[in-house]
């Protein structure tokens, strides 16, 4: 399992990359929405071979409201560029 885990840290770089790379507000936006759920899916691999479900929980928190208050900050930053 250790090595599922370095690939998804592995997998977790690209966006951080890309995130660092671009200075379009949408590409940022998308990069840290990708980083959100790679990280919460760590973290539920995480729970799930220590057998912790109070750590899942959090990871399925992180995944379910994390992404949501992210797009809606992507929303509110569009409509402030375009007035």
């Amino acid at each position: 399992m250790s090595w599922l885990l370095m690939a998804m840290v592995a997998a977790l770089l690209i966006p951080i990359y890309t995130a660092c790379r671009d200075d379009d507000t949408w590409q940022k936006m998308l990069a840290f929405a990708s980083i959100a759920t790679k990280t919460s899916m760590a973290i539920l691999v995480v729970s799930v071979t220590r057998d912790d479900w109070m750590v899942g929980v959090v990871g399925v928190i992180i995944l379910s409201v994390g992404n949501a208050a992210l797009m809606l900050l992507a929303h509110i930053i569009k409509r402030v560029n375009e007035s």
